[in-house]
């Protein structure tokens, strides 16, 4: 049997930015991936915005998070030549109604302590993005996008840089808790057992199902895992150089125009419950998009839209159920010594990779190191 310090299971960009934190903090980090790149499923099937923190229920895990996580997550981006853009964020009302929702949602990211934010009257938007229709918007200039596979190609420098390594097509699938340490079966080419000090479950999709199988370990604090798809559609042309979220719906998330680094523009996600990680876009789901979209940019041409990528959502709730915070279980929550579950961190789990290194860091008892100089001064 081989002994390892501290095994985090799953090289995503949460995953690597956990190892990275805990490497930095002087423990010998092994990451052991299943898939044989980083990053192969939600982290590089996402929407690459760094959110400002507008959205989260107050007193959520999610919430306290932010707005420390975008700061750092600039910082780090400036530090390390990430290429990302503080490109600002317009939340939309498309109606009198919705206008009504909008300000007291504003009031509540204010209170939140998200900084900067701006009421705009119609006309006051339109001027900033000429195509947009609106009852009314406000501006987040601190939301951002960031080249996500540049990221986690950093925070994995970092970690190889402090000693920490990146094993791939090692798929853990199962473990016991023991007297002398944590033991995992890794498969692959070369088939193992590690007996580790620390274990951290960043599996993403696999975490709840990894937990479950470790022996000894308690099953009821594990929750269960849920698929939700959503397909992105893009555009030809360039008729936003801004973030357009339509304010959410009664049912939820709806359609929204992301813009990437080049400039380009696709709309998504939208959402489908599914049973299992299908990555295709159906050509008809279109249909649906361009209702949507004609609700804040009237202009859209018919035929415009051209299937782009799907991610899934590593949900712990299910379809009839209230949406779940982030989960992160420390020994006070499952009782077992140096061991931390991460289970349904979606997004903004990008945005808070770093802000959640840090947190499991202190979960383990470590002292977190500083990760850069403030946001403010990257700009």
């Amino acid at each position: 049997m081989e002994t390892a310090d501290c095994v985090v299971v799953g090289a995503g960009v949460v995953g690597l930015a956990v190892a990275r934190t805990l490497a930095i903090a002087g423990r010998e980090v092994l990451v052991v991936e299943a898939e044989q790149r980083t990053g192969e499923h939600t982290s590089s099937r996402n929407s690459e915005v760094i959110h400002a923190g507008l959205y989260y229920k107050k007193g959520s895990l999610r919430q306290r998070l932010f707005p420390r996580a975008p700061d750092l997550l600039y910082a780090y981006c400036a530090d390390h030549g990430v290429p990302y853009r503080r490109l600002g964020k317009l939340v939309v009302a498309r109606s009198a109604e919705e206008a009504h929702r909008l300000r007291q949602h504003m009031e509540h990211a204010i209170e939140a302590g998200v900084r900067d934010l701006e009421w705009l009257e119609p006309h006051e938007a339109q001027k900033l993005e000429p195509n947009l229709v609106c009852h009314a918007a406000y501006h987040s200039p601190w939301s951002g996008i960031v080249d996500s596979h540049a990221l986690m190609l950093a925070y994995r420098a970092e970690l190889e840089a402090n000693g920490g390594e990146v094993v791939l097509r090692a798929p853990v699938t199962g473990g016991a808790i023991t007297s002398q340490g944590i033991d995992i079966k890794v498969d692959g080419s070369e088939a193992t057992t590690l007996r580790c000090k620390t274990l951290v479950n960043c599996a993403g999709h696999g975490a709840p199902p990894l937990a479950r199988a470790i022996a000894n370990f308690p099953t009821s604090t594990v929750p269960h895992s849920y698929f939700r798809r959503g397909v992105y559609f893009s555009v030809t042309g360039r008729p936003f150089t801004r973030l357009i979220y339509p304010i959410h719906g009664p049912g939820g998330m709806d359609i929204h125009a992301v813009v990437d680094l080049a400039g380009n523009v696709r709309f998504g996600p939208d959402m489908q419950w599914v049973d299992r990680l299908d990555y295709s876009v159906d050509p008809a789901r279109a249909e649906a998009f361009y209702r949507s979209i004609r609700e804040f940019w009237p202009g859209l041409a018919d035929g415009a839209l051209s299937p782009a990528y799907a991610g899934i959502r590593p949900k712990i709730t299910g379809p009839d159920e209230p949406a779940a915070d982030f989960v992160i279980q420390g020994p006070a929550d499952h009782g077992i010594p140096n061991l931390v579950n991460l289970f349904g961190i979606e997004s903004p789990g990008l945005t808070a990779s770093l802000a959640i290194g840090e947190y499991v860091t202190d979960l383990l008892g470590l002292a977190a190191p500083i990760v850069t100089r403030p946001a403010h001064a990257a700009e």
